[in-house]
């Protein structure tokens, strides 16, 4: 089914063996094709460019021998940096992070070329022949092993750069920030059919929706975290069965075995089946993982930058810059949520209701943002001072007067929570007049 597929697919361009493995795969290929090359073909490089293809049996074998075993201890190295990487950014920012790390293709592909050119290294050594019956050793071959050595030096020294560079705070946030706007772009439900978002078509499609009516529940089989909805298969599966679906769970929550996960029910063309006459195909259009991501789950990735705020101000940290920084871009991800017009919950297919969908709101994403960066800034005004900003850059950018009370409501908890914490008057007082200079501009 494609929900597998992709489910499978976004599986493997998580993992650090699949990319070089692929390049290992590759690298087989290239030495067959140009030791068949020199085999077949009359071109003599060693006489027209005796400098670069003059190796005889043995040259070339120390060549490759030398150039296999530096390549292999490379890789070694490569491996080694990421997961040592890997255990820091766990430790000093947060594990829901790691996924980024395991999927950035700038490495997977350097230690891919390494353990290529160390693959093709070998297989271009075993058709070397120097014997007096049979002489053979491939030339071009053998060059291009070494121009491919030479490429591992650029690869080896760019490689400790994108390492350097991604264990930076500002990388780190920016990455989480671009996935997250990309979500929001999408934002979930926009991409499930057509919305109904007309009051009186509304309340017309919701009189179908009647409690009182039988409502068929579909439980899951499986145990993880709500990931994708595949909504173009599900809106089809319901049109075609003509039936109104409500999806019960958020996008991102933990689906354990017999979780309802799905309430079904006719639609306005016939009555109501039985439960039997249900195909059991349609916990197929859902991916359910072990982990969460942001493709359609915004909600994710604005807890990883909170959770990245709450590191840096935990005892063992306590780097009030970083928190500062996720801070500023929980600012940016709450501006562009304030910008964008939210999707309409009930979803049709043109002419009729079909999905009844479960879908966070403004208010959810701002309380989930600020509720515990707040809680955690117990008597650091700096971080208050920014959480300030953070709320008044959200309510500029505010589409609507009805987004404004949840913004006005953290900003109160968040000068009574300063109040109580702050121990100086001079870190009151820089709080508070930040507070009045504020709603001083604020809209509305």
């Amino acid at each position: 089914m494609p929900t597998r597929f992709r489910q499978y697919w976004q599986q493997l361009q998580e993992s650090l063996w699949f990319v070089p493995g692929l390049m290992v795969l590759t690298s087989f290929g290239m030495a067959y094709g140009f030791v068949e090359f020199d085999a077949t073909t009359n071109w003599n490089g060693a006489k027209r460019f005796p400098f670069l293809f003059g190796n005889g049996a043995d040259g070339a074998r120390g060549m490759l021998s030398a150039i296999a075993g530096s390549m292999l201890t490379v890789a070694a190295l490569a491996f080694s940096l990421t997961l040592a990487t890997i255990t820091q950014v766990s430790s000093q920012y947060s594990p829901r992070v790691l996924r980024n790390f395991m999927r950035d293709r700038v490495n997977q592909v350097v230690m891919g070329y390494f353990v290529s050119v160390f693959a093709y290294c070998l297989i271009v050594l075993g058709t070397i022949r120097g014997t007096d019956e049979v002489k053979f050793v491939p030339a071009t071959a053998v060059l291009v092993g070494l121009i491919l050595a030479l490429g591992g030096v650029a690869a080896l020294i760019f490689f400790i750069h994108h390492i350097a560079e991604s264990l930076q705070t500002g990388t780190i946030v920016q990455r989480i920030f671009q996935e997250v706007d990309k979500a929001i772009d999408e934002l979930f439900p926009d991409q499930f059919g057509e919305p109904i978002d007309d009051p009186k078509k509304a309340e017309a499609a919701l009189q179908y929706t009647d409690e009182q009516i039988d409502w068929y529940p579909v439980e899951s089989k499986q145990t993880g975290y709500l990931q994708q909805i595949n909504t173009e298969g599900l809106l089809h599966w319901a049109t075609r069965h003509r039936v109104v679906l409500r999806i019960e769970q958020p996008m991102g929550a933990f689906i354990g075995t017999g979780t309802t996960l799905f309430s079904v029910r006719s639609g306005m063309e016939r009555n109501a089946p039985n439960q039997a006459d249900w195909p059991d195909n349609l916990m197929d259009y859902v991916s359910i993982g072990r982990h969460r991501n942001v493709i359609q789950d915004v909600s994710f990735g604005i807890q990883q930058l909170v959770d990245i705020t709450l590191k840096a101000l935990s005892p063992g940290i306590n780097d009030t810059t970083t928190a500062i920084m996720a801070i500023d871009y929980l600012g940016a991800v709450g501006e562009r949520l304030a910008r964008r017009e939210f999707p309409a919950r009930l979803r049709s297919d043109g002419n009729h209701l079909r999905v009844l969908v479960r879908a966070d709101s403004f208010d959810d994403y701002m309380r989930l943002a600020f509720d515990l960066s707040r809680i955690n800034a117990t008597g650091n005004f700096a971080v208050f001072r920014r959480l300030l900003r953070a709320l008044a850059l959200v309510a500029s950018a505010a589409c609507s007067t009805n987004r404004l009370p949840v913004l006005r409501k953290q900003a109160s908890l968040l000068m009574t929570y300063a109040e109580q914490t702050l121990v100086t008057d001079y870190e009151k007082e820089e709080v508070r007049s930040l507070y009045k200079k504020l709603m001083e501009t604020w809209p509305g």
